[in-house]
């Protein structure tokens, strides 16, 4: 769980490459590219983090008891609940990555956010969070690891994501004749965008952990997908909003 950002940093990578290479091909159409970038994303996840959303909506929607919210869960079935929250977050990722490249800061933030969304899983696998039942991905995951270790994954993905940032803010654009490098940001405000974009992500993760603690006893894998994907639009929309 502690090397999830890892994973993320090569599916965002992937999904940076397909954005930029868009973006040469076609440069005026954003909507394009940030659709390609968003269906690569998930597609390389093979969809599982869009399923546990979806059942994770489904079991919340239904208002149930608690062992019935996990029966529902397991399910194989999308619900009206599931459907909604798959394509209100894959509308929001579409609409604030769209922002971002019309900022032109679009492949940083495609990579910054797949990134920052799996910085979820070790927060969501600490060790105070128990399993939700006696079998299944949670069971094997949850409380295995420290708060220490996730507070200092969290601050390797923050310098990272800064990094991307820093080397106009070193030397910041002054005059209207050399306009800025695209993709960097210009000023403080979008560096403190990229940081709050990375600590939002864990917020997403401690938040959604409460609310499954209380609704199922714990987390579950569904859980888990779920929290990636409610990660990523907060992620995007903040850099979106910043950039």
């Amino acid at each position: 769980m502690v090397l999830g950002p890892v994973v993320g940093a090569l599916v965002g990578g992937i999904a940076a490459g397909v954005v930029a290479l868009a973006q040469l091909v076609r440069p005026d159409a954003d909507l394009l590219a940030a659709v390609l970038g968003v269906l690569v994303v998930a597609g390389l996840s093979g969809g599982l983090h869009l399923d546990g959303l979806a059942d994770f909506a489904d079991a919340l929607g239904s208002r149930r008891d608690r062992e019935t919210m996990l029966k529902i869960m397991k399910q194989s079935d999308i619900g009206p609940f599931g459907v909604v929250a798959i394509v209100g977050v894959l509308l929001v990722d579409v609409a604030a990555l769209t922002a971002c490249l019309q900022a032109g800061f679009g492949w940083q933030a495609v990579l910054i956010a797949t990134t920052a969304s799996r910085l979820t899983l070790p927060w969501s696998c600490r060790t105070s969070v128990p399993a939700a039942r006696p079998d299944g991905l949670g069971t094997v995951v949850a409380g295995t690891v420290r708060p220490l270790i996730a507070a200092l994954t969290t601050a390797v993905v923050l310098a990272a994501a800064l990094l991307l940032a820093w080397p106009d803010l070193l030397h910041p654009t002054t005059t209207t004749a050399a306009p800025p490098l695209a993709g960097t940001a210009t000023d403080p405000l979008q560096f403190a965008g990229i940081a709050a974009a990375v600590l939002l992500a864990v917020a997403t993760s401690l938040i959604t952990t409460r609310r499954a603690r209380k609704a199922l006893g714990g987390t579950t894998g569904d859980v888990l997908g779920a929290t990636v994907e409610l990660a990523l639009p907060v992620t995007l929309l903040t850099l979106a909003l910043t950039a």
